[in-house]
């Protein structure tokens, strides 16, 4: 009976933090922020409100945990009488590490993946990785894709939709920590089932079955 209840609630809490969610983004974009298709921008992003305006998020971007996005700097406002604005563009299948905070006056990507902590105070070029303060390009696209697709063919696997984070028993769960003792593991499958509608990460104007384009 309670676990009935507490599905029922999980539930309902769902659909509400869901609804909001999608009000939030509806706000930004109301107030002329440019946010593509598909993009996972989590309630934890900071998002510079005031001149949001300024903002444009491409197609396929994703977002880690307490991301910052800023447009405007004040800092030098008590010396000079004067803060700066600037254009941030974050082009298309970007994705940003927990915790990376964007500057004014930046572009990123396209294809550019930034890693966790970076404070991105210039812009990043197409296809790269990049990380640290400020964020340097650390390797290409391809050299990051290529070490982890030879990982892939060495490494232990398991499916998304059997080892997800929403379906680990604890047999699973064992079985993870046993894979992961002498180096890394891969879940794979998680972007496929996305598109297929399944999965657990919101996207803006997002219909389940569509291609991703490219």
């Amino acid at each position: 009976m309670l676990g009935w209840a507490w599905n029922l609630t999980s539930k309902a809490k769902g659909r509400f933090e869901d609804q909001r969610r999608r009000q939030r983004w509806a706000h930004l974009q109301s107030l002329g922020m440019h946010i593509g298709q598909g993009v996972y921008l989590p309630d934890s992003t900071w998002v510079d409100t005031a001149y949001c305006f300024l903002i444009s998020i491409g197609d396929w971007c994703g977002f880690g945990p307490e991301c910052v996005i800023l447009a405007h700097d004040a800092q030098m406002d008590e010396f000079l009488d004067a803060g700066l604005i600037g254009r941030v563009t974050i082009r298309e299948s970007c994705h940003l590490g927990t915790r990376t905070v964007v500057l004014p006056g930046v572009e990123i990507g396209p294809r550019t993946i930034v890693g966790a902590n970076s404070v991105v105070s210039r812009t990043l070029p197409p296809e790269t990785v990049c990380a640290g303060i400020p964020a340097k390009v650390v390797c290409t696209l391809e050299q990051y894709l290529a070490r982890h697709r030879e990982n892939l063919a060495k490494r232990p696997r398991f499916s998304c939709s059997e080892y997800g984070s929403g379906s680990l028993t604890p047999e699973r769960r064992a079985e993870l920590i046993a894979a992961v003792a002498d180096g890394d593991a891969y879940i794979t499958g998680g972007f496929s089932e996305e598109l297929r509608g399944g999965g657990d990460t919101p996207r803006t104007g997002f219909v389940p079955g569509t291609k991703k384009p490219g």
